[in-house]
């Protein structure tokens, strides 16, 4: 009997629901976990990987560590820059949680990277969507649309991801200016070409990242003028992973928002990324849901309650009625008896 055999066993004769779970290492995000962990890291390995083609397929339960230790060796990445929140992290977590990091801005979401995936449904079957190879197809791309879903819709089995090589050069320079200059600066040199692959405002510091050939990086760095930044690579790796000294302590809540919105007033601490697109807002527990969120929509964007809080505020913003009823007929499409995750998202 296979891994596969097994989870479809486990999947036909529950009598609860499971909690789809590789390392645990985000078990903190999205609302509360219930049911019986179903662990995915039995299903374990590098499936295939072609340097030249720039595609690797992994099993659910690989580590991330071991992906990314590989690719290093070629001088490749994933580009997205998912957290590593432990070294018990999957590329199934990866793909479940869809959370990118810094370069997220330049290089796209993870969702941007998914080629293919194999997934169990909640019938226990088998289901092939997309390939190895960038194809448009008619209706959803499910492989895209697991992205996020946080192991509601079916068990990733296998995922092939699309990656790149890193970038000839880096370097990193440091501004002093306020929130509402940094805004406009980053707004005025995303129109211009510049190899900016990741940016960080916070305490009236504004940071960032150049990446790609010697000549452009070079030159952009002469253009730009700033003090470049020692232990650039720790520093950046810091935001990635979420060790940096902002994360820690207080409720987390993380605000999407079209880059070029104005800065938005609440109390709290701020962090911005991704030119002005993603901004962290750290609060105590006592912060009113309602009154973030109303100030986010009002700026175009959504809120979402990352870390810590009251849960009981939901966790992800409300979805408009339209949205919420496409949401329930995948789920019913792919989980009818509901077995996956219930009430992990909503």
């Amino acid at each position: 009997m296979t891994v596969y055999d097994d989870f479809a066993a486990r999947i036909r004769t529950a009598k609860a629901p499971l909690r789809l779970r590789g390392g645990g290492t985000k078990d903190w995000y999205g609302q509360a976990l219930a049911g019986e962990v179903l662990d995915t890291r039995i299903n374990s390995g590098i499936i295939s990987y072609e340097p030249t083609e720039l595609v690797i397929t992994a099993r659910c339960g690989t580590p991330l560590a071991e992906i990314e230790a590989l690719l290093a060796q070629h001088n490749q990445m994933l580009a997205f820059e998912p957290p590593r929140f432990g070294p018990e992290s999957t590329i199934g977590g990866v793909v479940a949680s869809a959370l990118s990091g810094p370069r997220r801005a330049s290089a796209g979401a993870v969702r941007d990277f998914v080629l293919g995936v194999v997934l169990m449904d909640g019938r226990g079957e088998v289901l092939r969507f997309g390939g190895q190879v960038m194809k448009n197809v008619a209706g959803y791309d499910v492989s895209r649309l697991l992205a996020g879903s946080l192991g509601t819709l079916g068990l990733i089995l296998e995922v092939s991801l699309k990656v790149l090589p890193v970038p000839l050069r880096e370097a990193s320079l440091r501004f002093n200016m306020n929130e509402i200059d940094a805004l406009a600066r980053l707004n005025e040199w995303a129109g211009q070409p510049l190899p900016i692959s990741a940016s960080c405002w916070h305490q009236d510091v504004l940071t960032l990242r150049l990446s790609g050939a010697d000549a452009a990086v070079e030159a952009a760095q002469r253009k730009l003028g700033g003090q470049a930044l020692d232990g650039a690579e720790a520093y950046w790796a810091s935001l990635r992973d979420q060790t940096h000294a902002y994360f820690s302590g207080g409720t987390l809540w993380r605000m999407s928002v079209p880059s070029h919105a104005s800065a938005i007033i609440l109390r709290g601490e701020q962090l911005i990324e991704w030119g002005g697109a993603q901004r962290w807002l750290k609060v105590d527990d006592a912060a009113d849901a309602d009154s973030i969120r109303r100030t986010v929509a009002a700026s175009g964007g959504h809120a979402t309650l990352f870390r810590g809080g009251d849960k009981a505020a939901g966790v992800f913003h409300p979805l408009a009625p339209a949205v919420a009823k496409i949401h329930e007929r995948l789920k019913q499409s792919f989980d009818p008896a509901g077995i996956f995750n219930p009430g992990r998202m909503y």
